[in-house]
């Protein structure tokens, strides 16, 4: 006997997912979190070791792009507006 079938008794249920509580919301969230904990993929030592070398190299490229803005930003500013001193 098909899904539809067995569903034909009077049930609401067609397919579409029963509205649930607060308190009936909880566990299904919980299974759900369980459910993408165990799809993680733990790195091994080579990736982790690359990966951060990757960040520590893009972090510090930021730092000196950020740097070398403010430093410009800064020097336009006090051409413009003079550096305070009369």
């Amino acid at each position: 006997m098909t899904e539809a079938a067995a569903n034909s008794t009077g049930d609401q249920s067609s397919g579409a997912p029963r509205k649930r509580g607060f308190f009936g919301r909880i566990p299904l969230f919980l299974r759900q979190v369980v459910d993408e904990l165990r799809k993680v993929v733990t790195p091994t030592r080579e990736e982790l070791v690359k990966l951060t070398g990757v960040v520590l190299v893009f972090v510090i490229f930021m730092i000196l792009l950020v740097t070398l803005l403010d430093f410009l930003f800064g020097s336009g500013a006090s051409f413009v507006f003079g550096d305070g001193s009369a």
